[in-house]
């Protein structure tokens, strides 16, 4: 396989699109397909071919990479994709599917011959666009020289947790990680929350802080997206954070742990989602503080 290669790309919200770009600025060829096709038209700028169906965007490719909303929704797709599907390609499964989900793809791709690979990332829009995502992968030695390229294109490093993917080593890791992005999200809408009811400058705790172990740049980074009015464009959107929320509270319940500031996370976001805020940064659950504040 030559490091130049055919790569769909099957979904193109916010990372999708920036992953796509990379792709095709690396040299790659990239048939891109959406849901709504005019979230992937802009892709055309950048060279990529957007198509009108999974089973175009897949047909001929070395490489299927999915980013879509969650688990179910990527089998639905790939089952779409099927009829043109072949045998030996490389599936780059992207999603955060949840670890009940990434069986259940894992049992697809052997049904289909494809060499699967569990590839979670780590990273928002602004690393998405910048090429700089930490990708989390579990997949055969023997076929990682053959996804190399792609992983090279959208991340700056790979870090490999296992030969099987089906196993999910990597999207355990990575609601590992996303249950304290998420913890500290919540954590940083509340303390500004607090702070303005008791009228406390919020400056004033940040200063507190200033340099000791208590301080951390991403508090910094999120409470000054709501401070400045940048929730939008979002770099991980309120809906999606939910949606991990609740995938981080079943595997701990599968696995007998509860997990109350997930579980209060998930709710804080879903009501952000419903008070409006669903398409805005994940920070926005920030306003779940209020019965009033929009």
């Amino acid at each position: 396989m030559t490091d130049k290669l055919t790569v769909s790309v099957l979904g193109t919200g916010i990372m999708g699109a920036a992953m796509a770009r990379n792709l095709a600025r690396a040299g790659h060829t990239v048939r891109a397909w959406n849901r709504s096709r005019a979230k992937a038209e802009p892709l055309t700028a950048d060279g990529a071919h957007v198509v009108d169906t999974p089973a175009q965007a897949v047909e001929g490719a070395d490489v299927v990479l999915t980013m879509l909303y969650d688990g179910p929704a990527t089998l639905d797709v790939m089952r779409e994709a099927a009829p043109a599907l072949r045998a030996g390609t490389a599936w780059l499964q992207s999603t955060t599917a949840g670890i009940e989900s990434v069986g259940d793809l894992a049992a697809f791709a052997r049904e289909h011959g494809l060499v699967f690979f569990d590839a979670p990332v780590l990273g928002t829009r602004q690393p998405a666009e910048a090429g700089q995502l930490t990708v989390l992968a579990a997949g055969p030695t023997a076929s990682r020289d053959a996804v190399a390229p792609v992983l090279d294109a959208v991340g700056a490093r790979t870090v490999w947790t296992g030969e099987d993917g089906g196993a999910g080593s990597a999207t355990r890791l990575k609601l590992v990680a996303n249950s304290w992005v998420i913890a500290a999200t919540a954590a940083a809408g509340e303390v500004l929350a607090l702070s303005q009811s008791l009228d406390v400058d919020p400056n004033a705790f940040f200063e507190l802080i200033a340099g000791g172990p208590l301080d951390m740049g991403y508090l910094k980074a999120k409470t000054g997206l709501i401070l400045e009015d940048r929730l939008s464009p979002a770099q991980f959107a309120v809906t999606t954070a939910a949606k991990d929320a609740r995938l981080i509270v079943e595997a701990g319940r599968a696995n007998g742990v509860r997990l109350d500031v997930a579980a209060a996370s998930a709710e804080r976001l879903e009501r952000a989602a419903a008070q409006g805020h669903g398409d805005e940064d994940m920070a926005a659950a920030y306003f779940a503080s209020f019965d009033d504040k929009a």
